[in-house]
């Protein structure tokens, strides 16, 4: 039975689920396929228990955990409301394909809406093709004010 559950990282439990699957998501090629860093590993947990923007999800299947989802609040100017970014979307290679990305995003879509979000937003590789097609399905779709200046593109500068 599928269980879709709030993560509370000051649970050990939950905290050893979310680094397992991020770990695994992580080594995986559209995670990068490099394991997290040793400060990762030993800071993560704590450094999102103290933040007061970060919303996740874990699923599981009986007593596994299959899959996680982490989101960040961040916040609309144009619309004046907050808005919910899905950071990681994670589904166990063992277990995709069985509709548990599309049951994380629905249940993170709710919980946007209840915390008065006006929009979800993510990144994807352009090469995921599976999961464009789970976000397309999801009713995800490119960002654009005006068609004549094409879609937003997704922009990154390392600083450290």
């Amino acid at each position: 039975m599928l269980q879709l559950i709030t993560v509370d990282f000051n649970k050990a439990g939950h905290a050893s689920a979310v680094m397992a699957l991020l770990e695994h998501y992580a080594c995986d090629p559209m995670g990068g396929g490099e394991a997290l860093s040793e400060y990762a590993k030993q800071n993560l947990i704590e450094k999102l228990a103290q933040r007061q923007d970060v919303l996740t999800v874990l699923a599981y299947l009986d007593e596994t955990p299959v899959g996680l989802i982490n989101c960040f609040e961040g916040f609309s100017t144009f619309q004046c409301k907050p808005l919910l970014n899905i950071h990681d979307l994670i589904v166990h290679a063992d277990f995709r394909q069985q509709g548990l990305a599309t049951q994380l995003i629905k249940c993170v879509e709710q919980l946007a809406i209840e915390r008065g979000c006006c929009k979800l937003t993510l990144e994807v590789l352009y090469g995921n093709e599976i999961a464009r097609e789970v976000y397309g399905k999801s009713g995800f779709s490119g960002y654009q004010l005006d068609p004549t200046l094409g879609e937003a593109i997704f922009l990154e500068k390392t600083i450290i």
